[in-house]
């Protein structure tokens, strides 16, 4: 059995353990630091907060509208219409799913958001524990 080596002062741990150790603080300390403004109370815009989901919802919108328009289209013309006939469903139903996933993730949001106010000391205590 080979001994581990020694640091120059003497202790068991080695110097590779001693940057395993440090590095493993350091992304810890990043980890926590990564999570939403627990320590600075900026105030956001609305814009900030629902940006996302408004631009989904605009998207699933638009795809559903387009899809609806080739589905119509497999019915009028009659060149084509297997493409349209495929295309139009396509489209219609990854519209529909992206509206539905934009207007399920406004709720979200505002529930996250009546949290935040309720107990903000409590949720950053919460998130100082369990973010290690």
């Amino acid at each position: 059995m080979e001994n581990p080596p020694q640091s120059p002062n003497g202790s068991e741990k080695s110097p590779q353990s001693k940057e395993l150790l440090t590095s493993k603080t350091a992304s810890t300390l990043c980890i926590s630091s990564r999570s939403e403004s627990v320590w600075t109370s900026t105030s956001r815009s609305k814009w900030d907060i629902y940006h996302k989901p408004v631009i989904v919802v605009s998207v699933g919108a638009a795809v559903f509208l387009f899809g609806t328009v080739i589905t119509s289209l497999s019915c009028i013309q009659l060149k084509n219409s297997n493409v349209y006939k495929m295309c139009g469903p396509a489209f219609l139903s990854m519209g529909l799913m992206l509206l539905v996933c934009g207007l399920v993730w406004i709720p979200i949001i505002r529930k996250k958001q009546k949290q935040r106010q309720k107990s903000q000391f409590l949720q950053s205590l919460r998130s100082f524990f369990f973010n290690r």
